[in-house]
């Protein structure tokens, strides 16, 4: 008697800068390709920013991270950094966000800021310094959720975690994105 198949997770991969001021230009069709060559299924992208979801037999986040940096390296010749999220993940994450969190979109911009191991909430945190009265910042579970006012968006300090050591372990989504993509993971797969 053979085996059951394995049941396949729904994964999202949060890649890190490609076609970001002109670097590392990928088409979302040949970025599609290249994770249907590693056999993943019902393979789907949104945005040009690098954000797959997809379905993986593999259950150990880790070897799929590595797995997919690899084939991404290989394949764009560029030195690939993927956050990989299962649903249930980034349904904890959206869950998880502080109170009010992305209830003002006229007032502030909200971004998730993933962190890849093996950063923490608690290291990210200590590399961050909010402007009192612009910055609001609050570590989560693999995530930091950072808010700013838009009406004085210039005084952030968003872009001193962008040039801090730490971020090459970073990736930023805004927060419609963030829950655009676990929209995405919930639903059906069509095989």
């Amino acid at each position: 008697m053979s085996a059951a198949p394995a049941v396949a997770e729904r994964y999202v991969a949060l890649l890190r800068g490609i076609n970001v001021g002109g670097n590392n230009i990928i088409k979302m069709a040949d970025l599609k390709a290249c994770f249907e060559k590693q056999r993943f299924t019902n393979v789907t992208t949104y945005i040009q920013s690098g954000n797959v979801v997809f379905q993986a037999a593999e259950k150990d986040r880790d070897r799929l991270t590595s797995s997919i940096e690899a084939a991404l390296t290989k394949t764009f010749d560029y030195r690939a950094s993927v956050v990989v999220l299962s649903r249930k993940q980034l349904r904890s994450i959206v869950e998880r966000a502080p109170a009010g969190f992305g209830s003002a979109p006229d007032l502030c911009r909200y971004d998730v800021i993933f962190l890849k191991s093996p950063l923490t909430a608690e290291a990210a945190m200590k590399t961050i310094s909010p402007k009192p009265g612009v910055d609001e910042a609050h570590g989560g579970a693999g995530a930091l959720y950072f808010s700013r006012l838009i009406a004085r968006a210039s005084q952030s300090r968003l872009s001193k975690i962008v040039s801090s050591p730490e971020y090459k372990n970073m990736t930023i989504r805004n927060w419609n994105t963030t829950t655009k993509l676990l929209a995405l993971l919930a639903r059906a797969p069509t095989d």
